[in-house]
């Protein structure tokens, strides 16, 4: 019977003590582990994976955590958590009051750097090396592992260009396997396979022009060989680079087959590898498909329409448009501040632009959304994916900061519709000509309807609609959040009390309605699911405070907190915004 190594390693010192000869076999049980946790408790797959070779090659040649290891992304970090005294803890990994799926400061002295988001690694490490370096610890070693798909981002070449002038004690090692989320795309991935495939000319190699110290291509599954050339890098002094080849989803063939479906695929049998089928026959669509769907349908009577994508046209299923539309649908990368001025310079030719980012990724876009788009009042449309709660990908992923930094942009429309029906129809109505750029925001996962594919209709602009009349409590609800708002309203018992109006405009708000809503009713309650600070309930009061209304105004949404990870049930539960605590809240009126 075979021994389990993987049983013995509570740290990284215990994979220090084991030989050479040994790693091999605690690679096949580390992956297996892998495996067999993530087919039933779901998160991310393939990348771990692809990386389980290299995880353990960097904890056995260098002293971590002193020598200090940044994981962009944090996609392909399992194999690091487990072997770094999280193994008997994996099985929460993602869920509430687990750890988390990313690498995270404040869980393991071994996640130097917390990294939700890509591209952030090489500035991150370089920063640790130039303040070790000023502090006196010259011995200490600086790792960045780094995708290519996320080399390619704008920052990772911030933070290359800069590193490259510096004798800091800085590693990069490129995780090089042609896949980020979906399969890499741009110029860079094809100088990359020009360099796998040996038709790049050393002497052109661009890495080493920008004074690295370039190595590889190297097998990163060849434990020997890494082992051998990071020791090796170990001793050499300033700026590294490491170019290592691998597998997305090694050691599973399903997810070496379809690197794509296999990144994240739910539950799936840890023998076979067949993913397990969901009964979804009937069941309300997922709102990244309204958007996609529709988007094919509106491109179909409107040909200057164009779709942009920063890298995500399976997760923002932009993938239909880019089917159907393969000219008019791009993928630009991991590049959302190239995606928004690129769909501002379309804009200025009279093209009809949906830039679709996820929610938390327009952030890194931010300034480029004043400046390229808003102050030039350029009508791009933003659709954003992933708004409000997300669940298990937790406090970096989570869309809950846009409405309160969108709703202080000067000519920018900020929408959030109530179901399908609406989102469709305001995609509809945003290519007919607004006078004003639009942020659309829509959540993850599944709608309210199963026959939402109606005709076309246009929305009045700035309009809120009274779902429901009440006497003496009015609930202001934005967004599918109003769902949970509906459902509680009805099972307080108290329907004649209340009223109900959804804001699908939070700007501009309906001030006619809301002087109406005002003067009818003793109380007001808003409910969003973005934060409360700055967000749709402070918008409500700064208009009771302009105009001297003297109601109660109370504010339900996201706390003044970083949100960690969860279910999205979990997680509206513990903001006080889910259909139980709204119903608590309402009987108490």
């Amino acid at each position: 019977m075979e021994h389990n190594l993987l049983d013995q390693i509570q740290s990284p010192d215990d994979l220090r003590r084991l030989t050479p000869q040994q790693l091999p076999q605690l690679a096949a049980q580390l992956r297996r582990f892998i495996i067999d946790v993530v087919s039933v408790k779901e998160g991310h797959l393939g990348a771990s994976l692809g990386v389980t070779e290299l995880t353990i090659a960097l904890h056995y040649v260098f002293n971590t955590p002193d020598d200090q290891l940044v994981w962009d992304v944090g996609h392909q970090a399992y194999g690091h958590k487990i072997l770094t005294g999280r193994r008997d803890a994996f099985d929460t990994n993602r869920q509430w009051g687990g750890i988390s799926g990313f690498p995270k400061r404040s869980e393991s002295v071994y996640d130097t750097f917390g990294t939700g988001h890509s591209s952030t690694s090489v500035s991150a490490a370089l920063g640790m090396a130039i303040a070790s370096k000023l502090q006196g610890n010259t011995g200490r070693s600086h790792i960045a592992v780094i995708g290519d798909a996320s080399i390619a981002s704008g920052m990772a070449f911030e933070g290359l260009n800069h590193a490259g002038v510096t004798d800091a004690n800085l590693l990069v090692v490129l995780n090089d396997n042609a896949i980020g989320i979906d399969p890499a795309v741009g110029a860079l991935k094809d100088y990359l396979t020009q360099v796998k495939q040996g038709r790049n000319p050393r002497q052109n190699n661009m890495i080493k022009s920008l004074n690295f110290d370039y190595t590889g291509p190297v097998d990163g599954h060849d434990l020997e060989a890494l082992i051998r050339e990071l020791t090796r890098l170990k001793g050499v002094k300033g700026p590294k680079f490491l170019h290592v080849i691998t597998t997305k989803g090694k050691g599973l063939k399903q997810a070496e087959e379809d690197q794509v479906k296999y990144h994240a695929p739910g539950k799936f049998d840890r023998l076979t590898g067949e993913i397990l089928a969901k009964a979804e026959d009937g069941l309300p669509p997922k709102y990244q498909d309204v958007f996609g769907l529709t988007l094919v349908e509106l491109a179909q009577q409107n040909d200057k329409i164009i779709g942009i994508t920063p890298a995500m046209p399976s997760g923002s299923s932009m993938k239909f448009m880019m089917e159907a539309f393969p000219e008019r649908a791009l993928d630009v990368g991991i590049a959302e501040q190239h995606a928004v001025t690129l769909a501002a310079g379309m804009a200025t030719q009279g093209m009809v632009v949906y830039c679709n980012i996820y929610s938390t990724f327009l952030q890194r876009a931010y300034d480029q959304v004043i400046h390229d788009v808003a102050l030039q009042n350029l009508p791009v449309i933003f659709c954003l994916d992933r708004a409000g709660l997300v669940g298990e990908d937790g406090a970096t992923h989570h869309g809950v900061f846009d409405i309160a930094y969108l709703n202080c942009i000067p000519n920018l429309i900020v929408f959030a519709p109530l179901n399908e029906v609406e989102l469709r129809n305001i995609l509809y109505t945003a290519q007919l000509g607004l006078p004003h750029p639009i942020a659309i925001r829509y959540p993850r996962g599944r709608g309210q309807n199963t026959n939402w594919q109606l005709p076309f209709g246009r929305i009045e602009m700035g309009k809120a609609i009274e779902l429901k009349k009440g006497s003496e409590v009015a609930v202001l609800s934005t967004g599918t959040i109003g769902n949970n708002v509906a459902i509680s309203i009805s099972e307080s018992e108290k329907l004649g009390l209340f009223s109900h109006w959804h804001f699908g405009f939070i700007k501009p708000l309906d001030e006619v309605a809301l002087h109406h809503i005002f003067t009818t009713h003793k109380k007001i309650i808003t409910v969003e699911d973005g934060t409360v600070t700055g967000g749709f309930g402070s918008a409500i009061s700064a208009f009771a405070a302009k105009h001297n209304y003297r109601l109660e105004v109370r504010i339900l949404g996201v706390p003044d907190a970083f949100i960690e990870h969860g279910t999205v049930h979990q997680l509206q539960q513990y903001c006080g915004i889910d259909v139980k605590t709204l119903t608590d809240i309402f009987s108490e009126y």
